[in-house]
């Protein structure tokens, strides 16, 4: 079985080529040193910092959840499209609010749910 890491390496080395980069032109666009990209390729890096993942994955304009999988990091489930359908149908009822207004529904809702505890 092939491990996480080493699947991250074979992904990046592979996305990298796709765009004919070297190491060295890598690290000017991403500021992350060509010797930890090696490693990093190599599948060295056990934990690589998520803060590099994100660059790379601009760079390499891969989905930056990818490559957190792919890194073997918990990677957070999308909502459910109900949800974010219920979300926007709320947002348009309401319309655009001021930040006094958001500010007054925020706690409007907080004293309703206050209720509802102490019952």
């Amino acid at each position: 079985m092939v491990q996480t890491t080493e699947k991250l390496g074979t992904f990046l080395a592979s996305a990298r080529n796709k765009l004919e980069m070297t190491l060295r032109a890598v690290e000017e666009e991403t500021g992350i040193s060509n010797a930890y990209l090696s490693q990093l390729e190599h599948g060295k890096i056990k934990t690589p910092a998520l803060q590099n993942l994100h660059k790379l994955a601009e760079l390499y304009q891969v989905p930056y959840e990818l490559l957190m999988e792919l890194a073997g990091y918990p990677v957070p489930q999308a909502q459910s499209a109900e949800h974010h359908s219920s979300l926007n149908t709320f947002a348009a009822r309401i319309g655009t609010v001021t930040e006094e207004e958001e500010e007054a529904l925020f706690e409007y809702l907080q004293f309703i749910r206050s209720r509802k505890r102490r019952r």
